[in-house]
């Protein structure tokens, strides 16, 4: 944004400048009509007087001031023409960078809401894990609960010992299993006897 404002005030001065020079240009253009009556007024009149020479130099002296002045002219027009195509080659670099900072905002729209995107699927994905976690809490404590009745449950029986700290998983297991095989062998012996 701040090189095409530079680049308009540098069109505008050019465009300034081009506005300068056609003022001059139309002023020389005046004044060369006016040399060119001026020379024919002097021409018609000194056509009728006798000093042919003096005529002759006065209309040369003239003629060479209206070269000049065609010189000025078409220096002038020149320097038009060049300060024309600057301000065309400004337009387009201008054009240009319009449409850079077009493409640039664009971007930007997309990139936010891509932003936008992502952090609602992050926002999203933080709620589920919250959840997750609450669960798994729930989880662990239903399981601590279920575990401590086991162990309760296992040792608890009749003629065993209290656990000696804190038992392992496969401790536990352990000892449920030892329990289940002893009342399975003693429902076996009960059969044996034919004891219901």
């Amino acid at each position: 944004t701040g090189t095409i404002s530079s680049l308009q005030r540098q069109m505008e001065i050019q465009e300034s400048e081009l506005r300068r020079i056609r003022s001059e240009k139309e002023l020389l253009q005046k004044q060369l009509r006016e040399r060119e009556m001026q020379l024919q007024a002097m021409s018609d009149k000194f056509s009728s007087l006798t000093q042919e020479q003096r005529q002759e130099e006065i209309v040369l002296v003239m003629e060479e001031e209206n070269r000049n002045l065609h010189q000025v002219v078409t220096k002038q027009e020149s320097q038009l023409a060049e300060q024309s195509k600057l301000i065309n080659e400004l337009k387009t670099t201008i054009n240009q960078r319009q449409a850079e900072v077009v493409n640039t905002h664009l971007q930007l729209l997309e990139q936010k809401q891509t932003q936008k995107e992502m952090q609602s699927q992050a926002d999203a994905l933080q709620h589920e894990a919250l959840q997750t976690k609450v669960a798994l809490e729930r989880i662990t404590c239903k399981f601590e609960r279920f575990r401590n009745k086991i162990i309760q449950a296992t040792f608890s029986v009749e003629g065993s010992q209290d656990p000696p700290g804190e038992l392992t998983d496969n401790e536990v297991l352990e000892a449920m299993q030892k329990i289940i095989n002893e009342r399975t062998e003693f429902q076996q012996l009960l059969k044996n006897k034919g004891s219901k």
